[in-house]
């Protein structure tokens, strides 16, 4: 494990304000950090704002530092399940939600709020969506994806009718309420505040779980480490229009160290609860302390039998009947005395517990999702057994570990400050390879933890370690950047054959649906090797091929309403798959092109998608000639028959259109006005596909086809292709085993992992032309529009559509809330643009 950045404040003049001490810290699905801290006015003590700050971390200077609006100290930070919204609640009863505007990371608003006036929030969660997937280690070796990531039985908190799950957030504050705010689907909030139980007391702590059957259950403590643990459940209904809340009291317990008499009075107050996980409310993680030290307890519900009393013993047993149960809290594990915690994080990778589970990632040293992070005031930070609580890794922090060499400035400044620098608040990534904490100096750490937790493995199984945990991503659509931290250049071509070959063992349904998502896995994890660089242009090329191939088809409108079971780009794809005939016209004479017939405005507001699938054909029959090794862009499509097969198609399509709308085609520039580009192009696209086609063995291209290829240079002019933006992003730079320095506000301008020089392709001089990747339209030099990127990916588009067809916003509409890979947009800072 070890430290992969740190982030500090921007400095600033001493009049104005200057970051406090940081409170909490949220880490989303998507990979979105929320962070708060308390800004306060050197010339008046009483002037404090509250601010939330959110970052990507594939851009942590980038930080979108929000107001709050909030009039006390921000104590609770939750995103929602799909990492989109935030809900952030404060000392004085206030909970806001916070959702992207215009869908951009670095641009927030909030929308809804509610409050329990006076009442400080302790403990915040959204209602449970339902969803629940469970990860089984024993079954990594499984071909089918369904055995590895199971859909576990478990019911939503709240149905609306037809069981959609409804919307929602709940709350305890520390009076001992119990606050709940709906979300009906007009947009409007149903709330309702109920007593945990009929005598109330102070809620110092408290967590809050679910169960599978659809309640609610809380765990509170007043703070005191002598009182006892109370749970309770909660189930919440809506009953003629209101909202109702009833509370039922569980089994509580009394901390182990109160009944040890050696440790009864030593640690007096219960400074950490927590449910082990959000989805298992029958294991609970508690941390008592003192001044100087802790000690934590694990404790689990178990179901035991009743004793009988001896009168009835010798009663006849009825048939059937059974021994009497309860439930009641029982240890699992305690650790030794600790240096004082600081912080504790959970674990939000669902791995089963089972037994045979269990051995297995112990027998290949398997340790995401087993691990919990506790931080203390010393620095450091030790990964404990989330069951056994043993340790599994620790990072020795310190002071000086975050500070540059030589920096005396650093040294004076901690000196004056006193405590030595440890973290308030930490979390884990959702696939536990990666830690987020914020420090009592306000800075922002981000550490990488090992798979194996440090333990030395063989590249195979690291490999498959990796690939488990990027399948997972893939599957449940939450964000891989945190896998590809613990990706080294030599292992990226591996990993992406690997992948293909899972992916490709997949049913042809899930194929589907995972489509463009395995394109992206694999342009991620080719953008980390220069060996690979040239496929992620590839990869980003074929997920634009795939959405124009299937917007264009989507145009496509059958003659007749009682049309067959195929539609008219089926039947496109399945003609131009069984007619090998070179000649365009040839095939087109065997499509009814009456399906074609379209009206004038959408062919010409399309015009740019169609010249770039012309330019694309041209560029790639151009360089055959060149593709003598897998460094140049484009050489991924020289055996990938389904993608040629599509360009294809398309040809034949912009064909028919041409007929109708001349104006709609692409446009080349020639040395003779009497060649017919589109006959020529297709010509030798066909004998390139019918080199890779799947039904046969794959061939190389014949001497007369690269010949032809190289004389077309000569007949038409080659246009660059502007494959991707430079991509400013972290992960490329976080290779090596050095931590890196940012700075909020500062752009890094380190150099990548790679030694050799970068392609050529990547390189950008200061005034080449801006291109929208999206719209296939080039911006000039100094674009004065407003534009947004890929967190992802780098993709750059204009943020407001020049375009007022309706063609044109349907394709624009397609990409409002995410890019081509699936990765979110942020507003370019005009410093960038």
């Amino acid at each position: 494990m070890e430290l992969a950045y740190v982030c500090e404040w921007e400095k600033r003049p001493k009049s104005t304000h200057c970051p406090s001490i940081p409170l909490v810290c949220s880490w989303s699905c998507r990979n979105l950090v929320a962070f708060s801290t308390d800004l306060k006015n050197d010339d008046d003590d009483k002037d404090v704002s509250h601010m939330i700050h959110i970052i990507d971390t594939e851009h942590p200077w980038d930080v979108y530092s929000i107001n709050s609006g909030h009039t006390e100290v921000i104590s609770c930070l939750e995103w929602d399940q799909s990492g989109s919204r935030l809900l952030s609640a404060d000392g004085d009863g206030q909970i806001k939600c916070w959702s992207m505007s215009d869908h951009l990371v670095n641009s927030w608003e909030s929308v809804l709020s509610s409050s329990v006036d006076g009442d400080p929030i302790v403990a915040l969660s959204w209602l449970h969506n339902g969803v629940k997937l469970a990860l089984h280690v024993e079954m990594s070796g499984s071909t089918n994806f369904g055995e590895k990531f199971s859909r576990v039985k478990f019911s939503p908190s709240l149905t609306l009718f037809g069981g959609k799950p409804m919307e929602g957030w709940l709350a305890v504050t520390v009076s001992g309420l119990v606050t709940v705010s709906l979300l009906k689907p007009g947009g409007t909030l149903l709330t309702a505040s109920e007593s945990l139980c009929r005598l109330r007391g102070r809620v110092a702590l408290a967590d809050i779980a679910f169960t599978g059957g659809g309640n609610i259950v809380v765990a509170a403590t007043d703070g005191s480490s002598s009182s006892p643990v109370q749970f309770y459940k909660v189930v919440v209904s809506v009953v003629s229009e209101k909202c109702r809340i009833d509370t039922e009291l569980l089994p509580s317990l009394f901390l182990r160290c109160t009944t040890d008499p050696l440790r009864r009075e030593k640690y007096p107050a219960v400074t950490h609860l927590k449910f082990l996980t959000r989805e298992n409310s029958e294991q609970v993680l508690l941390c008592a302390s003192n001044q100087s030290g802790s000690i934590v307890e694990c404790w689990s519900l178990r179901k035991e039998g009743l004793p009988v009393n001896n009168i009835f013993q010798h009663r006849s047993p009825v048939v059937g009947e059974k021994q009497p149960t309860i439930l009641k809290w029982r240890i699992l594990t305690t650790t030794n005395d600790l240096e004082r915690v600081s912080a504790v994080a959970l674990p939000k990778l669902p791995i089963s517990i089972s037994n045979t589970d269990l051995k297995v990632a112990s027998d290949t040293k398997f340790c995401p999702g087993l691990g919990l992070a506790l931080a203390f005031h010393d620095g450091s930070i030790q990964i404990l057994h989330r069951l056994s609580l043993h340790t599994m890794g620790v990072f020795y922090g310190s002071s000086s570990s975050a500070q540059r060499p030589g920096d005396e400035s650093t040294i004076k400044r901690q000196r004056a400050a006193g405590p030595a620098l440890h973290f308030k608040a930490l979390q884990f990534s959702w696939t536990s390879l990666a830690l987020a904490g914020v420090d009592n100096h306000g800075k922002l750490h981000m550490l990488r933890v090992s798979p194996s937790m440090g333990q030395v493995l063989e590249m195979n199984t690291t490999l498959r370690h990796l690939l488990f945990l990027l399948e997972y991503c893939m599957v449940t659509g939450y964000d891989w950047w945190d896998v590809l931290l613990h990706v080294q250049p030599s292992m990226v071509h591996n990993l992406v054959e690997k992948l293909h070959e899972e992916y490709m063992r997949q049913n042809q349904a899930l194929q589907q649906v995972l489509a463009t998502r395995i394109v992206a896995v694999k342009a991620s994890l080719c953008k980390l090797s220069t060996a690979t660089a040239a496929r992620a242009c590839d990869f980003h090329a074929k997920l634009l091929l795939i959405a124009i191939s299937a917007t264009l088809k989507s145009l496509l409108r059958p003659h007749v309403l009682n049309t067959p079971d195929k539609s008219p780009g089926d039947r496109l794809t399945e003609i131009c798959a069984k007619n090998t005939d070179t000649d365009i016209d040839k095939v087109m004479i065997n499509l009814k092109t009456e399906e074609f017939v379209l009206d004038g405005p959408p062919l010409q507001s399309l015009q740019q998608l169609i010249q770039w699938v012309g330019d694309f054909v041209l560029y790639l029959l151009a360089n055959l000639p060149n593709q003598g090794s897998m460094v140049r862009p484009g050489f991924g499509f020289m055996r990938d028959g389904a993608s040629l097969g599509m360009l294809r198609e398309m040809l034949v399509m912009i064909r028919i259109w041409g007929l109708l709308k001349p104006g709609c085609l692409p446009t080349f520039t020639a040395t003779s006005d009497s060649q017919d580009n589109m006959q020529l192009l297709f010509r030798l696209l066909t004998k390139l596909w019918l080199c890779s086609r799947d039904d046969g063995p794959p061939q190389d291209p014949d001497e007369s086809l690269i010949d032809e290829c190289c004389l077309l240079p000569s007949q038409l002019l080659v246009p660059s292709m502007d494959w991707l933006p430079v991509n400013d992003g972290v992960i490329v730079k976080l290779q090596g085993k050095h931590p890196l320095r940012l700075q909020f506000g500062k752009a890094s301008s380190l150099p990548g992992a790679g030694t050799t020089a970068p392609l050529e392709v990547f390189t950008r001089s200061p005034g080449s032309q801006k291109m929208d990747n999206l719209r296939c339209i080039h911006m000039g030099v100094c674009p004065t529009e407003e534009s947004k990127a890929c967190t992802r990916c780098g993709c750059v588009t204009m943020l407001r559509s020049p375009n007022k067809t309706n063609a044109m916003k349907q394709w624009e509409q397609r990409w409002i809330k995410n890019c081509l890979c699936g990765g979110l947009w942020r507003r370019i800072p005009p410093t960038l643009t």
